[in-house]
């Protein structure tokens, strides 16, 4: 499986950005998918997960209420919406895809897609 992420950008405090990830292959629908992001001098972050068929999500606490993962298992996609950014969102944000859900350990995923850098001005 191969995942390229896109959306990021520059946005101001309080707007918002949909990322998406689309994945290669006719396998997407078996795999569980996972955000994750990781600002300059952190470690990375495991943000939100959502299972292969998109019935169930899971979020770390920090981003409940303002990020939805969600998925189109028809366009090989997976989503992030963040709504209400910021500054502390500012990060590059990554897609992964592991066949457990849910899964908050990088390490445990399978693949990854690159990153897409979110910046949120003040």
């Amino acid at each position: 499986v191969q995942l390229q992420a896109s959306g990021g950008g520059l946005v101001q405090a309080g707007g918002s950005l949909r990322l998406s990830c689309v994945a290669s292959g006719r396998t997407f629908s078996m795999y569980a998918m996972g955000w994750f992001r990781q600002a300059p001098g952190k470690e990375r972050e495991f943000v939100a997960a959502i299972s292969r068929g998109g019935g169930s999500t899971y979020y770390v606490d920090s981003v409940k209420g303002r990020f939805t993962v969600s998925r189109d298992n028809a366009r090989n996609t997976v989503y992030l919406q963040i709504n209400s950014l910021k500054p502390e969102d500012t990060a590059a944000y990554y897609c992964a895809a592991d066949r457990l859900f849910p899964v908050v350990a990088g390490a445990d995923y399978d693949y990854w897609g690159q990153g897409t850098q979110v910046t949120v001005s003040s």
